[in-house]
């Protein structure tokens, strides 16, 4: 081989090098945000300031229901904050040391409303109406394995009407896919987030807001398993910040 073929193959083996030294390093500032669905259009800002206080850092979000995402970060999906629409899918975690329990902290709370599509012509005044003819099909969560689906059990359980209920129910995977549901006609009502309810207005209308005896608050904690637990906490120090409280207000988030 020449001097010349010599040269060009080291050259390309030190640019080669310095490539994968670059992705690792690309690599290494992004951070993963594990977040409830019905975060998504707030977190979604929040990551989008977060990365611009942090020059390098890369917001990676990761958005669905809480318990699937739970069971993701125990099975070792990569993830370095997670964000719960509810205690009990934080306390799973909790339980299978899948979060550091000592950065766990309530940051938002919500509120569980009826909504039916915009141009429909029934108007439900209380729970009650859902068990009359009219309504063939409600849009819910399972509790089993949605935060919402737990806060309407529970409303629809204090009102006496959660097995009438659940019998013309269509299970929806998240909110968004019950507030899917119910905007595009396929469902006569339907139990989102009120923040959920708010960003369709064009489409749905809130008919009811749910009492409930269990508020429905949002935890957040950083992942045991962060590759990056310093810049995790720092993120869910944003999300606590006045910034970041502001920000989550903007979307109709409540106080925790």
């Amino acid at each position: 081989m020449s001097t010349r073929s010599r040269l060009n193959t080291a050259l390309g083996a030190a640019c080669a090098a310095a490539l994968m030294l670059a992705a690792g390093a690309a690599q290494a500032t992004d951070l993963v945000v594990s977040a409830a669905a019905s975060l998504t259009n707030a977190f979604k800002e929040l990551a989008q300031s977060f990365e611009q206080q942090h020059p390098g850092v890369k917001v990676v979000s990761n958005f669905g229901a809480s318990d699937i995402l739970m069971r993701q970060i125990v099975r070792g999906a990569p993830a370095d904050v997670f964000a719960s629409a509810d205690q009990t899918a934080m306390d799973k975690a909790v339980a299978e040391k899948a979060v550091d329990p000592a950065t766990r902290k309530n940051f938002a709370s919500n509120q569980i409303v009826l909504i039916v599509p915009q141009g429909s012509r029934l108007a439900p005044t209380s729970l009650a109406d859902l068990t009359q003819p009219d309504y063939k099909r409600i849009a819910l969560g399972n509790p089993a394995s949605v935060p919402f689906g737990r806060y309407t059990r529970t409303a629809l359980e204090q009102a006496g009407l959660w097995s009438q209920v659940q019998a013309k129910g269509v299970m929806a995977e998240n909110v968004r896919t019950s507030l899917d549901y119910v905007a595009r006609g396929e469902a006569d009502a339907g139990f989102v987030f009120a923040t959920d309810a708010a960003i369709m207005p064009e489409k749905v209308k809130v008919a009811l807001r749910l009492p409930s005896d269990q508020p429905a608050t949002y935890p957040i904690a950083v992942t045991a398993g962060s590759r990056q637990p310093a810049l995790a906490a720092q993120f869910v120090a944003y999300v606590l910040s006045p910034t970041g409280q502001a920000v989550l207000a903007r979307y109709g988030f409540l106080k925790p």
